[in-house]
This record gives structure tokens, C-alpha cells and sequence, in this order.
């Protein structure tokens, strides 16, 4: 297949300029932010999502500046999750004014677009099934634009909500050659583990990209009688030794996060001292001390 700057003809589109000019408009725009973190599974049904919202909760708790885009196109649910399905974009000449949470935390999404609850994500084409061959390169095109037009302004972090797939990663780092690394998230499970450590491989193997850690979710629940960690998958399954060197914290099952989730309020603000508000934030404490190291070393 050949690459833009190859084709001996555009039509007239001038493609390659369109394509170079949105390269340098996201370079421009990440002036301004510190560090670029994709939250990435490989695997669907891990929780990564709600993650991503609790761990840009307690990143700006901790006094940081931090935005949020929300990279899974046809399936996004971080509006919600965050708490400003109700915002309404505001258009400036400087780019679009990302939605803002009660604590200052930036969001763009896809969700925020729709005009209805069922409407789904339909990119113009002929038909449907035209548009479906087209889909990656659209998706990447959106987020690009995210990602360019978006007024983000100056942030200490930027967290990139990827979608599950373990090729999302490379299109990620087309945008973003430079990413700052990434946050990878699974289970309990092994399903979830062999997935996982194919995502592990493309990201540190293949495509170069900084390892922050991995984040163990759902990984056990707190009984609410006696107070024992119990788990909620089997009890014979066990972190994979590669991903534990790698563990940056386990996140208890809670059923009050999960509803803070569909309510779009603060889980960490409402339950604080809750075994898994506390493992959050000792997630976001380590992302922290890894880009405090990197700037030491």
C-alpha cells in the first residue's frame, strides 16, 4: 500500500497538505500539555473506561491540570460516566472549549455531539456498507481532530480513553509520536491476561512506547459482613508474573462506583475511604512518580 507522499495524483484534494497541516495544528496544541497517557486494554469489559474517569478525578485532586479524550468513537461513554452529557460546546476561533466537570477536569467526546441517547455514529458515505471500509481511517480522522481543535490549554496531563483492540495503540502514535506512555488494563481473568500481554508486546516491543504500568481492575471485592477480601472471579487465577512486574495497583470490585459511574458523580468525592477510592488514588500517585523519575534520571 502506498503512502500519502507517494500517490503520483490527489485529485486535486490536496490530501497530503490537509493531513500535514492537522499534524502540526496537534503538535501546536500539545505544546501546552506535559504529559500524553493512553489508557489502553486490548480487551473490552475490563473497566477501562471507568478508570479513566476515576484516574483523571484523582490526577486533578492532586492539583493537576487534566484533560480528557475520550478515543472509543462509536462506543463513548465518559461524558456520562463524568458528569456533563448536558454541556453544550462552545465554538471560539482559538478551537472548541472542551466540557468541564464540577472539579475543572476537561473532556471531549463524541457523546457530546449526538443529538439523541440510540443515535449511533454514521460517517457519510454512498451506504453503510461503504462507510464500514472506511471506518478506521474516519475514526483516526475524528480523533484527530479531537485532538487539534480542541482548546485544551495548559495541562499537566492528558488522557487518551483508547478502545479496545491492540491496534488502536499504532494509530495513536501516528497522531502522537511523542506519547508521554501508556496506562494498560485488565482483570483477573485469563482471557483478559493473554489479550493484555499482546498489547504489552505492541507497546513496548514494537512501537516504542513508554510503559507506565498495569492496573489489575475488579480484582477482588470487599465483603461487606466481615470485612475479608474475597474474589470475584476464580480464586485460582492469578496475575500473570510478566504483568506483575509491571502492576502499578489493584482495584477492588464496588458496586457504589459502578453507580457513581451511571449517576456521572464523584466516586472518590463521596467515598473516600473506600478501599477502592484509596487504590485510585495510589494509581494516580505512582503515574505521577513515574514521569517524576523520568525527569530525574
Amino acid at each position: 500500500m502506498k503512502s500519502y507522499k507517494e500517490l503520483p495524483n490527489d485529485a486535486g484534494s490536496n490530501i497530503i497538505g490537509q493531513v500535514t497541516a492537522q499534524a502540526d495544528r496537534i503538535q501546536k496544541r500539545l505544546a501546552s500539555v506535559k504529559y500524553t497517557v493512553a489508557i489502553m486494554s486490548g480487551k473490552g469489559g475490563v473497566g477501562k473506561s471507568s478508570l479513566t474517569a476515576n484516574l483523571a478525578t484523582a490526577l486533578t485532586l492532586n492539583g493537576n491540570a487534566v484533560g480528557v479524550v475520550d478515543a472509543d468513537i462509536n462506543g463513548p461513554t465518559l461524558a456520562k460516566m463524568m458528569g456533563v452529557r448536558n454541556a453544550t460546546l462552545e465554538y471560539t476561533p482559538a478551537g472548541v472549549k472542551p466540557a468541564m466537570t464540577a472539579l475543572g477536569t476537561k473532556l471531549i467526546s463524541m457523546d457530546l455531539l449526538l443529538a439523541e441517547d440510540d443515535a449511533p455514529v454514521l460517517w457519510n458515505a454512498y451506504s453503510q456498507k461503504d462507510a464500514f471500509t472506511w471506518r478506521t481511517t474516519m475514526e483516526v480522522g475524528a480523533l484527530r481532530e479531537f485532538i487539534a481543535d480542541t482548546e485544551w490549554g495548559n495541562l499537566d496531563y492528558l488522557l487518551l480513553d483508547l478502545p479496545p483492540g491492540t491496534d488502536r495503540l499504532p494509530n495513536v502514535t501516528e497522531l502522537i509520536p511523542n506519547l508521554s506512555g501508556i496506562v494498560v488494563v485488565t482483570i483477573p481473568s485469563e482471557v483478559s491476561q493473554l489479550i493484555v500481554k499482546k498489547s504489552v508486546t505492541m507497546a513496548r516491543d514494537i512501537l516504542g512506547v513508554p510503559i507506565i504500568g498495569v492496573v489489575e481492575n475488579m480484582a477482588f471485592y470487599v465483603c461487606q459482613h466481615c470485612g475479608e477480601k474475597e474474589p470475584l472471579f476464580s480464586a485460582d487465577e492469578t496475575l500473570d508474573k510478566t504483568l506483575q512486574q509491571l502492576m502499578l495497583g489493584s482495584i477492588p470490585f464496588d458496586p457504589q462506583l459502578s453507580r457513581a459511574n451511571d449517576n456521572g458523580t464523584l466516586y472518590l468525592g463521596e467515598h473516600p475511604d473506600a478501599p477502592a477510592s484509596k487504590a485510585l488514588r495510589q494509581v494516580a500517585e505512582k503515574i505521577q512518580g513515574f514521569f517524576k523519575r523520568s525527569i530525574t534520571s
